[in-house]
Order: structure tokens, then sequence, then C-alpha cells
């Protein structure tokens, strides 16, 4: 599509591809090549890259824009749980749970679109369907809702805290008690926009854990979250001295980590209770550890018995 533009005061004067690198915010050799290939130009007259732009021109912008990449799909994304008004898959890590800006990576949404799963309507553009979703870098079950019905019922319930979310997670070193809560308000860090922190201006959040194993560095927690807040498990481990293993963005050793063959956050979605949004039936979904998980848990596992 075409656009045209009288040449601005402040470039009459000036070399053609400078003035076209202003006006269009883009380099000066990005600028020669729209130049070359036609897609700049002025009108009723010829003009080369270093010709001079006078008083009275108008310059003529039909660029031709790059057909977008294909979004890349989650191939190995599991369905756990579908009937006609839900959908549970098992996020694989690396996968996002809708597009956003400055992915370019899979994510669920787009995934099961392209395997031809109905998704509601109802929602944000490019995130319909979805009421609770997971980290890039955490696995796990994740729900999407694929009737208005279900969509309505379950962010509903997710509000209310009505579903019971259990992760499992391996913090580092030995947690004082085997059962206790985490009350603390989470909210942005100052020093990073991709950073969250306990803070007394933050939104509440409660997340209650059991410990399931302890070995000699790490361990290995039951994680039942009250409510939702972005990096919350992660926040509030790290709130207490034992961030999880595999996450030096909360404090985690990356020694530790390195040794265990990790490359992300210990940390994964494993069960999913709730009420159908239209039986009304108790409903439990289930996971299993990724390979990556188990072969860390493993690892330690093996370190313990070598200690004692």
């Amino acid at each position: 599509m075409s656009r045209l533009v009288p040449a601005p005061d402040a470039l009459i004067g000036k070399r053609f591809d400078v003035a076209v690198a202003k006006m269009l915010g883009v380099s000066r050799s990005k600028a020669v090549e729209f130049i070359e290939a036609g897609e700049v130009s002025v009108l009723q007259r010829s003009i080369s890259k270093s010709g001079t732009l006078a008083s009275g021109d108008t310059v003529e912008f039909d660029i031709v824009e790059p057909d977008p990449e294909p979004e890349p799909l989650a191939e190995g994304m599991a369905v756990v749980y579908e009937d006609d008004d839900i959908v549970v898959v098992d996020k694989p890590v690396g996968v996002a749970a809708h597009a956003s800006a400055g992915w370019t990576g899979p994510t669920v949404l787009g995934s099961l679109l392209a395997r031809g799963v109905h998704i509601t309507s109802m929602g944000a553009p490019g995130r319909q369907g979805i009421v609770s979703r997971l980290d890039v870098g955490t696995s796990g079950l994740m729900l999407v809702c694929k009737s208005d019905l279900a969509y309505r019922e379950m962010r509903r319930q997710f509000a209310n805290h009505e579903v019971t979310k259990i992760y499992h997670a391996l913090a580092q070193g030995n947690l004082t008690h085997d059962k206790a809560t985490i009350e603390a308000p989470i909210g942005r860090a100052k020093v990073s926009d991709f950073r969250f922190t306990v803070t007394p201006l933050g939104k509440k959040a409660i997340t209650h854990f059991d410990v399931l194993e302890r070995f000699s560095e790490a361990t290995l927690v039951s994680v039942n979250l009250e409510t939702g807040r972005t990096h919350q498990i992660r926040v509030h481990f790290s709130s207490i001295g034992h961030p999880l293993v595999g996450d030096p963005m909360y404090g985690a050793n990356p020694v530790f980590a390195q040794r265990l063959g990790l490359t992300r956050q210990w940390l994964h979605a494993m069960r999913l209770e709730f009420r159908h949004p239209r039986t009304h039936l108790h409903t439990v979904v289930q996971s299993r550890y990724p390979a990556d998980l188990q072969h860390a848990l493993n690892a330690v596992r093996e370190d313990k018995r070598e200690k004692e």
C-alpha cells in the first residue's frame, strides 16, 4: 500500500538515503535497500540514493512487508484430557501460553489451533480460551477452554480460588519445616521489568507447601497455590532463603544446577483439581516429571546416597 509524505523542511537539501533513513527510523543501509528496490521514490522525478531532497518534493513509500514467519509448533505437547468444553495439555518447557511482544517461539494456543482444536473466541485477542497460564520456563498442566460455557465457569473458578493447583518444586537447601505456608505480597521488582519480589506494595500471595523428600543440598516439595501471581513459587521460596534449584534469577546457585544438568528452574505443574464446567463433577488431571527434571532428581538422590 502506497503512502505519500511531503518532504519535511528539516530534511530539505539532505541526501535522499539520509532523509529516508530519518523518515523511517531505519539505518542508512536499509534506506538504500528500499531506494534501490524502488520501494521509496520521489513523485514526478527520478532521484538516486545520493540525490538531494528538494523543497516541494513528495516522497512515495511503497514498501512490501515480508510475510510473517509462521509460528513454530510445540510438536511434543501432549494432550492429557479433552472433551467438548476443555482441553488440558502437558506444556513442555520453552513453550509460552500465548503469543506476546518479542516472543517468537511456540505457544500453547497457537499449537492447539494448528492441530484443529476448536477454542472459544472469548477472552482477549490472541489469548482466547486461556484462564490461567504457566511461565515459558515452567512445564506441566495447563487448561484451555473450548466452549463459551467453560470459559465463563473456569474463569470464575480460578478467580475464586476453587481450582487446586499442585506443583512439585526442588528448593535449594534444607527447609526448616515439613509443612508451612508462605504469605507475602508480590509485586514487580524495581531493578527489572522481568523480575518480581516480595513488597508491601504488591498483591496478596499465599503459597502452601509440604516436604516430599529431603536430600543433602535440596528439598523436594509439593506446592499448593492459593493465589496465582506471576513467578509466585519462585519468589516466595527465594524470599525464605531457598530459591528453586536452577533459578539463578532468584538467587539459586548456577554451579549446583550445572552439576545436575539443569538449564531451568526445577518446577512442574503436577495436578489440577476442579469441578467440570458442564457436569460439575470433581475432575482430577495429573502429570509426570519431564526427562530433564527427573534426571536432576535422580542426581540429587544419588548424591545423597553417596554421602550417607
